[in-house]
């Protein structure tokens, strides 16, 4: 049975809260021990109708003066939360789907109270996603190119839409931002790198391929001019002048696949709205890079994948 079907079977009405709770002690989400704070040993796992979980953890030795107890959310995801488990999970569920509903339509379905409600969980489970793919980076495991695989190179600018040309148009909203893109091609696996920058000089472009593209990698690009060095860094470089023709006639390089990828990975910006401050656009962007490369090539899929990072952010 597959992870997903697992999940939406634990959250079904007749299934129990014991059930839903050992499962995801299964899962390494909940903490399947506890010790007490006081004396140092195992706390026990006891039935409490009047919380809303059902259950809890509990000290009751004779040398406390009264009794120790822990809530069974206690160092997790779930902690400091009052959303029920059912509707946590049926949230993470829909987080690793996509979101596709909206707001409102969550909310009539029950899945959470208000809408606000929904924004806090969606940021406390991408904010997961972002720590995990940052941390790949400082560990220096999101280099790109080598062997058979060629990268493809391309800005593109990400700025305030407003929508029928109505709402404000002070200084403070004209926020404009380019994004550098980097985008592996190997076969049918695409993954991108995603970079804010304030121009796209040499100066700022350069130093980035060199970070993370790979020495004699074969590149393509358009004519921008501050790509035409990158063949005196190591790189086999082809070039494509788009005022002439999209695919080279004698090379047959072109840049489609993320001229392509720019409108998908706008709308997934838009939809979240990422554009509104310089920080939610680079965590957005982050978001995005997990889903290439942690969630589509996990082989769990990328509800599995998304449980691995939350297990590692929030070890129980």
């Amino acid at each position: 049975m597959s992870l997903i079907k697992k999940l939406l079977r634990r959250t079904e009405r007749k299934h129990s809260k014991k059930k839903l709770i050992k499962w995801l002690q299964k899962e390494r989400l909940l903490a399947r021990t506890l010790k007490c704070p006081r004396c140092g040993k195992k706390m026990h796992f006891k039935k409490k109708t009047s919380i809303k979980d059902g259950y809890t953890w509990i000290c009751r030795r004779n040398h406390h003066r009264q009794n120790t107890v822990r809530s069974i959310r206690h160092g997790s995801i779930f902690s400091r939360s009052h959303v029920p488990l059912v509707s946590y999970m049926k949230h993470i569920h829909r987080f690793a789907q996509g979101l596709r509903l909206r707001q409102v339509d969550m909310v009539e379905e029950g899945l959470c109270g208000s809408s606000a409600t929904i924004t806090k969980l969606t940021q406390k489970l991408k904010g997961v996603c972002v720590n995990a793919i940052r941390k790949m980076k400082r560990q220096k495991k999101m280099q790109i190119g080598g062997g058979r695989a060629y990268v493809v190179l391309d800005e593109s600018k990400f700025c305030h839409k407003r929508k029928y040309a109505r709402g404000r148009f002070g200084n403070t909203w004209r926020r404009k931002a380019w994004v550098f893109g980097m985008m592996e091609i190997k076969r049918n696996r695409r993954r991108p790198l995603l970079k804010v920058v304030k121009r796209r000089t040499a100066a700022k472009l350069i130093p980035v391929i060199q970070k993370y593209v790979r020495c004699g990698t074969t590149v393509i690009s358009d004519e921008w001019p501050a790509y035409k060095q990158l063949g005196q860094h190591g790189y086999i470089h082809y070039q494509v002048n788009h005022k002439r023709f999209f695919v080279h006639p004698q090379t047959g390089a072109h840049t489609q696949h993320i001229e392509r990828a720019w409108r998908t990975f706008k709308n997934e910006v838009y939809r979240y709205r990422g554009n509104l401050t310089k920080k939610s656009l680079k965590d957005q962007l982050a978001f995005i890079e997990w889903n290439y490369w942690r969630g589509k090539s996990h082989p769990r899929g990328v509800l599995g994948c998304l449980f691995e990072d939350i297990g590692l952010k929030y070890q129980v």
